[in-house]
């Protein structure tokens, strides 16, 4: 939701504060807010593709921290999108914007708050490995993490301008003041915090509580927007910074309910005819219903590992809810199944080039066949971007002669090896190829064939070498001990093609790991955090293509076998996949054979004969 201003108001009014040490405490956190906090307050890389390791070292040391205090956190993620459409313009004015500010990061390089496409999946790997408990909504998180937050009398921890108005018992954490890198105290440690209430609010600018909700809607917010009324004409003498919110909250002392408050508002609109007095009453119920506390839909999951129930009837099977709740499904499966719509989402790119979703959509389409089903004449309508412009892309559902009999119903029953075949089916892989990696570099190591094929422009053989010795070193030991970051501040402008073809290969990924959850895991998930660090790969290539050899950046044995097993496994792939696929835009016909010419390169007899 949003009430734009709000924020800033209260920064001055610090009044609204109080100082609080949180200690011995259940902590309600507001998920997606704090991912995106902690991702872009710490200096991580976010043009290069991302820093996952560094990214996983600091969800690590947060956790610590709330347990050396004994804080017990819940974790609230967003589900699908909202069925009503209610913030369909206002998504529709963020993603045309992100989509400049993406260009704008790949043409200058500069920080544009572009959050990382693995980001929020190793967010969530992190939590769980962790045992901290953690749960997708079905919609937005916000009234579940406040009702959550009200039955268990504990505080919230967000960044969200909207628990401003939620009456919760035991208050709000701004995350802008969670001093959580400063634990004090050594027998009763604590976190320094700042903590707000609504009644606080209340007594500071003097009007009812029960008016908060109505404050929201007549201030605007994502779901109602007035702009017939100006509030600054009842804003007092000597306002400190927004007339518009301190002339409404002036305005709204005179009232007792809320109601009151409405119909007075409508008087200020002027003459209205009937439709649309309607209308703006509508949608100011609606907006005030937003901030109503109302029973947690997930207390049970927390407790017992119960899935909340699911409105669209017959359209999410038992076994996928639950699934979903765990965060062991990716909630977009929701926006499928309801409104046949994916948004697919912004990663640094020039907007001369195509998207870079646009390579991994035969993988997305193999998903909504194994979610729409055969027989159906449905479209799913791609969310993406054409040059700098916002467009919708219609897109058949795909079946192969492997998920043809699959049902979503009976999906989670199906064999196993049926499952894994709809997945390498997708990817154009074989089992037996992939017979010599580990578990956990099966599926990226597959993604990294289907990359190599369809990308455009076709990758050159370095990156694909910097791509998989980083992956090498990751997988043999944790790669926060071997990379560095830092702020980045004076590094040299990421190059634009690198950029976009590991952005490439990142989209191949996200869409292969979420088939592969659709699928029941068939393969193993892979750790993203061990996968990928975007400044190392990047300055890999650029000491690659001034004549560095890949042996002199492997730091062990383990890992040169691991880097060579896998380019093996990319040859071997890559000559003998079927002369079709092989013509598909993106892939060099001369791949097999340059990969051969590799290994001597390196100067590796042994993993020539290998491969």
């Amino acid at each position: 939701m949003g009430i734009n201003g709000l924020t800033r108001l209260l920064e001055t009014y610090r009044e609204v504060y109080r100082h609080a040490r949180l200690r011995g405490t259940r902590l309600v956190i507001d998920g997606n807010n704090l991912m995106c906090n902690l991702y872009c307050t710490s200096g991580l890389d976010q043009n290069c593709g991302g820093e996952y390791a560094s990214f996983e070292d600091l969800i690590e040391r947060f956790i610590s921290a709330l347990r050396t205090c004994e804080v017990m956190a819940y974790v609230v993620l967003d589900g699908g999108l909202d069925p009503t459409d209610r913030k369909l313009e206002t998504m529709k004015m963020r993603a045309e914007q992100r989509i400049q500010e993406a260009h704008q990061a790949a043409e200058t390089g500069e920080r544009k708050g572009i959050i990382p496409q693995m980001a929020k999946m190793v967010f969530k790997q992190t939590l769980t490995r962790l045992q901290v408990p953690v749960a997708h909504c079905f919609g937005e998180a916000d009234q579940e993490v406040a009702a959550l937050a009200a039955e268990w009398n504990c505080p919230v921890l967000s960044n969200d301008g909207d628990f401003f108005i939620f009456d919760l018992p035991a208050g709000f954490l701004p995350i802008t003041h969670f001093r959580w890198r400063e634990v004090k105290g050594n027998l009763q440690s604590y976190i320094p915090c700042k903590s707000y209430t609504a009644s606080r609010f209340c007594d500071v600018f003097r009007i009812q509580r029960q008016l908060l909700p109505a404050f929201a809607a007549l201030a605007g917010n994502d779901y109602v927007k007035l702009k017939t009324v100006s509030w600054t004409q009842f804003a007092p003498w000597g306002s400190r910074t927004s007339r518009h919110l301190e002339g409404l909250l002036c305005w709204l002392r005179d009232f007792q309910h809320p109601w009151e408050a409405v119909v007075a508002a409508l008087g200020l609109m002027g003459e209205l005819d009937t439709k649309r007095r309607e209308e703006v009453e509508r949608g100011l119920s609606e907006g005030m219903t937003e901030y109503q506390l109302h029973r947690s839909c997930l207390k049970q999951f927390f407790d017992h590992q119960v899935p909340p129930p699911f409105q669209g009837s017959g359209l999410v099977p038992g076994w996928a809810r639950l699934a979903l709740t765990q965060t062991r499904l990716t909630p977009n499966i929701l926006d499928v199944l309801q409104l046949q719509r994916m948004l697919l989402g912004m990663a640094v790119e020039p907007r001369d080039r195509p998207s870079v979703y646009v390579i991994s959509r035969p993988i997305r389409q193999m998903m909504y066949g194994l979610l729409l089903g055969r027989g159906t004449s449905l479209q799913v309508m791609e969310r993406d971007r054409a040059g700098s412009q916002l467009i919708y892309v219609p897109v058949r559902p795909a079946f192969s002669k492997t998920n043809t009999g699959l049902r979503l119903s009976s999906l989670h029953e199906a064999e196993h090896s049926e499952r894994l075949l709809v997945l390498l089916e997708a990817l154009g892989v074989t089992d037996d190829s992939l017979s010599l990696l580990p578990t956990q570099l099966k599926l990226p190591v597959a993604v990294t064939c289907f990359w190599l094929q369809m990308a455009q422009p076709p990758p050159d053989l370095t990156l694909l070498k910097a791509l998989l010795l980083g992956m090498s070193i990751g997988v043999v030991s944790r790669p926060k001990a071997v990379y560095q970051t830092g702020n980045h501040r004076g590094a040299k402008k990421p190059d634009v093609g690198v950029v976009y073809a590991f952005n490439q290969w990142q989209a191949c990924l996200k869409d292969s790991v979420h088939l592969n959850q659709l699928l029941g895991f068939p393969l193993p998930e892979p750790e993203i955090a061990r996968l990928y660090q975007g400044t190392t790969v990047h300055q890999l290539v650029d000491r690659m293509r001034s004549r560095g050899k890949p042996r002199a950046f492997l730091k062990s044995l383990t890992s040169g076998e691991q880097y060579h097993r896998m380019l093996s496994v990319v040859q071997l792939h890559t000559r003998g996949a079927p002369a079709g696929r092989r013509q598909e835009p993106g892939l060099p016909p001369d791949l097999g054979a340059d990969l051969k010419k590799l290994f001597l390169q390196d100067g590796d007899e042994e993993a020539e004969t290998e491969a």
